[in-house]
């Protein structure tokens, strides 16, 4: 798509009305890497007429809505921060580039009876498997990568709990007994889930991931209906990472891959494969609420986002990424999000150590957070959990150690973990269950929570337990 030049302010239709309570007003302190531009939440009534607002408040002339920015295979998020305010009218969330006097001005507009109802400085968010914020790992000797070592490492554990469960007077034996392994039929976690004994597929529901994309050459993906767009300056869909392609591999795989064991759930669904990430792992907000809006667009019933940014004990949630969950769940979609990985062993010194709080934007309130089991549905050591009084509860949990899953072409398949492993199982999961019920929205949000298998960790960690498919 050619550059958008500038022009006047024009105005377009905005989204349904819907209220914003009270507490979601006031500025947010985050933590971590900023881009110096700002989200800004208007009032859903006040978004046709936002264009002249940003004119009149901060003599922003140049504002622009984010389908100007739109071709049929990438969203041009380079032309889109190089406009000073950007409009995403689904979901009523602005982004702004001003200078200080600009910023304050609009700072000042903001009261109860204000078209902006809250401001916050544009994060950088990142995918989130095992160990924190992962990047595109350096290759070690031979060619082999960090993540093969430690998918390697995940399956000798497994063969070797298997193992050891059978030598009698091992301790950990009869704590086995009630575990899970994968085998040459499917995964531990489909397992676990009851995905192997679910009559669902997903049939005529579409899961949209958002992550670093997908790659379309898999064979395992061959003949599936797939709508994919990249919002990612000068990056197609094509996943030069892996992270994505193991998260749609896993969420909406195939259930008789050419090669390997079954690792996918919802097989029917429609795909949806938006790249909010870049191929080093990490994207803006821009892009990401380019992505949600995009992924409303097109239908999809659940939204997936192994992707995320740490937060401080006591620090709140993101008005802004809540506003768009709840609008999202008005209009029958449901966000799934990685609860984080940045806790570490809970065991030192004899001490169980706190995990870390639930990162943004899983902290949410009306996104459903995953934390991470282990194949013993023990929680995870790097699982973070509930510490934050205000949002930022765990509300389900799902398998995220050693998981197998698919991986860009040639190395086909994987086996990494994270909380980022775990929630495509939730939204694949969502599938069945809005599938199997014909519910979307708070109501698939409910079946999932009210079926899931309670477990006898801290509901801090685990929220309502294991998620279960339908039968």
């Amino acid at each position: 798509m050619a550059k958008r030049t500038k022009r006047p302010p024009q105005e377009t239709k905005g989204g349904v009305s819907r209220g914003i309570p009270p507490e979601l007003t006031g500025p947010v302190e985050p933590q971590g890497d900023t881009t110096g531009r700002h989200l800004i939440l208007l009032r859903e009534d006040a978004v046709k007429g936002s264009a002249a607002m940003f004119q009149k408040v901060a003599g922003l002339s140049d504002v622009a809505m984010a389908k100007e920015f739109e071709t049929d295979g990438s969203f041009d998020s380079e032309a889109a921060e190089a406009t000073p305010a950007v409009v995403f009218p689904s979901i009523g969330v602005a982004v702004v580039t001003g200078d200080p006097q600009q910023m304050n001005a609009l700072s000042a507009e903001m009261n109860e009876d204000s078209e902006i109802l809250a401001i916050e400085p544009e994060r950088i968010m990142y995918a989130l498997p095992e160990g924190g914020l992962l990047q595109v790992p350096p290759p070690i000797t031979g060619g082999i990568s960090l993540e093969y070592l430690r998918g390697y490492r995940d399956a000798i554990t497994l063969l070797y709990d298997h193992l050891i469960s059978n030598v009698p007077g091992a301790a950990g034996a009869e704590e086995f007994a009630q575990s899970f392994a994968d085998d040459t039929i499917s995964t531990w976690g489909l397992k676990a889930t009851r995905i192997s004994s679910s009559k669902f597929s997903g049939r005529g529901v579409k899961i949209a991931v958002l992550d670093t994309g997908l790659d379309l050459t898999h064979p395992d993906f061959v003949g599936r209906s797939i709508t994919a767009k990249s919002f990612i300056a000068g990056q197609d869909v094509q996943d030069g990472h892996g992270h994505g392609t193991h998260c749609i591999g896993t969420a909406c795989g195939s259930k008789q891959p050419g090669f390997g064991r079954r690792y996918g759930i919802a097989f029917r669904a429609d795909i949806l494969a938006g790249k909010v990430l870049s191929n080093a792992g990490s994207g803006a907000d821009t892009g990401i609420l380019a992505g949600i809006e995009w992924a409303l667009s097109q239908g999809a019933q659940v939204i997936s986002m192994s992707l995320g940014a740490p937060v401080q004990p006591g620090e709140t949630f993101s008005q802004v990424y809540e506003h768009v969950a709840r609008r999202c769940l008005a209009a029958g979609t449901l966000i799934v999000a990685a609860a984080g990985n940045e806790s570490r062993n809970r065991s030192t010194g004899g001490r169980l150590e706190p995990p870390a709080p639930v990162g943004r934007p899983a902290n949410c309130p009306s996104i459903l957070a995953v934390g991470a089991v282990d194949p013993s549905l023990r929680v995870a050591p790097f699982s973070n959990g509930g510490i934050n009084p205000t949002g930022g509860g765990v509300d389900i949990a799902a398998p995220g150690v050693g998981v197998y899953s698919s991986w860009p072409m040639p190395t086909r398949t994987n086996t990494i973990s994270g909380t980022s492993m775990a929630t495509p199982h939730v939204a694949g999961i969502a599938a069945l269950w809005a599938e199997a019920r014909g519910v979307t929205g708070g109501a698939l949000w409910q079946l999932l929570t009210g079926s899931a298998h309670r477990l006898t960790t801290s509901s801090r960690d685990v929220g309502a337990g294991l998620a279960q498919a339908p039968q």
